[in-house]
């Protein structure tokens, strides 16, 4: 590589990789307040977590894999957390429905949904640390980390239960790759969040560019490679599981899948869910993608035009990422465009959760730039004020709806427990077999799990 362009590939990775500001020294009184603000914060983001669906409470039902695979799975084999399911591991979700098993059968329900927020919020609260070293503003930073708690689609699939809280830890994974933390606290979180994505999902193993793209730009000092050592524990589990498992997963959809999916079920939604269907009742469904994908793209490309160097290589780094989990999912899991989708429900939206919150996080990334350089002037005001109104916007129509989880299969979970219950008391030396319809396998086929009533809690 001629000096010229290996200088500017190593000024690039310096951008992507910027070490944020020597802590200030705290004293320990204020240390130990602080933790306690973040773990109010982690609190207060789950309560709102759990606040999004409306009509029946979260905590009152279950959701797809968590009581047909992992909560069964849990009582017929208690602490065999590294079981896989659909040829990969998911170590997260695992240990959550091993929590729900070990309280009485009726409040797992509780423990899936409160777990779940709890992730999301956690994750938001990380993205908020994280992103210090390219976002300066502490409140856009504020409203970064908001943007993980408020996504606009979460209800339909994701928020509030176990099987999807991967979903959160893929989004804060791509933050531990980018973040050089300067305490050992911060190295630590670095590193959990990053093996526990790794080891709760194939998908982490795609941030292996960015990972091998930090090991040449950052130094080599133990604190600065924690999260790509977490990265690559989790990932080496991941991937002695998928190894001995031999299942093929997927067989490749048609690759034009990815740009429609991209369009109508990441960049339409990206600013609000309710919002995309009032904007294609209005105009239709190509024209409502062109229209607000246009602003968002535009948006984007003149801030890699005009702003400086950490700012553009960050767009680019974002939205790349975000559109090679694009073509990965909707080549394999997409069930393609003929697919129905209603405003309640639409099988496959925890596959725009990464894309999503990464558009967010450069439209965040380059607002910030641009009130850097022209602060106080009133355009950079404008900007910064635009960009809150609209993200608010669709937060506060998308913050509390409907979804079909509150009538489908779990949705009262009390109503199971009570039959599984019922079943026990007549049998007490019984089992109880729950069969589960996977969604991927050729066939559909049903996936049975058997657990004794002994393992059950009253």
């Amino acid at each position: 590589m001629p000096p010229a362009a290996d200088h500017g590939v190593r000024a690039a990775l310096a951008d992507l990789f910027p070490a944020p500001a020597e802590p200030p020294p705290r004293a320990a009184r204020s240390r130990w307040a602080l933790v306690l603000a973040e773990v109010a914060v982690v609190a207060l983001g789950a309560v709102a977590m759990l606040a999004r669906y409306s009509g029946r409470p979260a905590w009152d039902s279950v959701w797809a894999e968590d009581p047909g695979i992992y909560l069964p799975q849990a009582l017929a084999h208690p602490w065999q957390l590294l079981q896989s399911y659909g040829g990969y591991l998911q170590l997260v979700p695992r240990v959550i429905a091993q929590g729900a098993a070990l309280v009485p059968i009726r409040r797992a329900s509780v423990v899936f949904a409160v777990s779940g927020a709890l992730i999301a919020s956690a994750c938001g609260l990380f993205t908020y640390h994280a992103s210090a070293g390219h976002v300066s503003s502490r409140w856009l930073r504020v409203l970064l980390g908001l943007s993980v708690v408020l996504l606009p689609v979460a209800q339909l699939e994701i928020a509030d239960n176990g099987v999807n809280s991967i979903w959160y830890l893929l989004a804060a994974l791509f933050w531990a790759a980018l973040w050089r933390p300067r305490t050992r606290a911060g190295a630590a979180a670095a590193a959990i969040v990053a093996f526990a994505a790794a080891s709760s999902t194939s998908l982490a193993l795609l941030y292996a560019p960015l990972f091998a793209a930090r090991a040449l730009a950052v130094p080599r000092r133990p604190r600065e490679h924690a999260a790509t050592a977490g990265w690559a524990l989790g990932s080496l589990l991941q991937v002695l599981v998928i190894v001995t498992s031999h299942l093929s997963r997927f067989s490749p959809h048609n690759p034009v899948n990815a740009v429609l999916y991209y369009g109508h079920e990441v960049l339409l939604p990206a600013l609000g869910w309710h919002l995309s269907w009032h904007l294609r009742d209005l105009v239709g469904l190509s024209a409502a993608t062109a229209l607000m994908g246009g602003l968002i793209l535009g948006v984007l490309a003149w801030a890699v035009a005009t702003q400086p160097g950490r700012c553009r290589v960050f767009v680019i780094a974002a939205v790349a990422t975000g559109l090679l989990f694009t073509a990965f999912t909707s080549a394999f899991a997409w069930g393609g465009p003929g697919q129905r989708v209603t405003i309640l429900y639409e099988h496959g939206a925890r596959y725009a959760t990464v894309p999503i919150l990464l558009l967010d996080a450069a439209l965040i990334v380059a607002a910030d730039a641009y009130a850097r350089r022209w602060w106080p002037r009133p355009k950079a005001i404008a900007a910064v004020v635009a960009l809150v109104a609209v993200l608010a916007a669709g937060w506060a129509t998308d913050f509390r709806y409907p979804v079909r989880r509150q009538t489908g299969p779990g949705s009262n979970w009390a109503l199971k427990a009570d039959k599984w219950l019922s079943h026990c008391q007549r049998e007490p030396g019984g089992t109880i077999t729950v069969s589960f319809t996977d969604w991927w396998g050729k066939g559909r086929a049903k996936l049975a799990t058997t657990f004794s009533c002994s393992s059950l809690r009253r």
